[in-house]
């Protein structure tokens, strides 16, 4: 695949500064995880006092993205192993974690179902622009915080929650057209036949 324009600039820039580096350029990589641009405003804002009390929950949301894979659901290991690679050790890590859980569950940007004796399962990382909305409607994130979001979404052309919505709902709104044709075809063929 051809690189672009930006690609060979910042190529050349690496071999003139530091032609003897390792850089970490993705190329042949494996083990990476998908996220948006806007992750690291996403971090702040989980820890802030409003969205997080005293506490900080991001170092959790961020081990979450780094687990996930696709579909948004995450597969959840031993509780002490997520713990341990969010930063905590020693024997309240997994209480803290946990805690930390609930309050990413709480302010919207995930869901979780218990199955049998393990909390968390199963984990549903909420698009964080539907998360970043509802917040914003309970008043918990301040305009400037808001006005640096919209525009780095601006930036890297990350769609915005109004966007998103409006193709969701034109998506189930031609799916329930394909539901409502096909239901109506079995009674068309049956008049025929009699």
């Amino acid at each position: 695949m051809k690189n672009t324009a930006g690609q060979e600039r910042r190529e050349q820039i690496r071999k003139k500064l530091w032609p003897q580096e390792d850089a970490c350029t993705g190329d042949d990589e494996r083990g990476w995880f998908y996220a948006p641009r806007t992750l690291p405003l996403i971090l702040n804002v989980i820890d802030s006092k409003a969205v997080s009390r005293k506490v900080k929950a991001s170092k959790v949301y961020l081990e979450l993205w780094s687990r996930h894979m696709s579909g948004g659901v995450i597969e959840m290991k031993h509780e002490g192993e997520h713990a341990y690679a969010a930063g905590y050790a020693g024997s309240r890590a997994i209480r803290t974690w946990q805690e930390r859980m609930k309050i990413l569950e709480e302010k919207g940007f995930i869901k979780t179902k218990r199955i049998a004796n393990q909390q968390y399962r199963y984990v549903l990382l909420i698009h964080p622009t539907a998360a970043i909305e509802r917040l914003r409607q309970q008043g918990m994130i301040d305009d400037s915080w808001l006005e640096t979001y919209s525009d780095r979404q601006l930036e890297t052309k990350e769609r915005t929650f109004d966007v998103r919505d409006d193709a969701r709902k034109m998506a189930e709104q031609a799916a329930a057209k394909v539901i409502q044709m096909n239901a109506s075809k079995p009674a068309a063929r049956k008049a025929k036949v009699s």
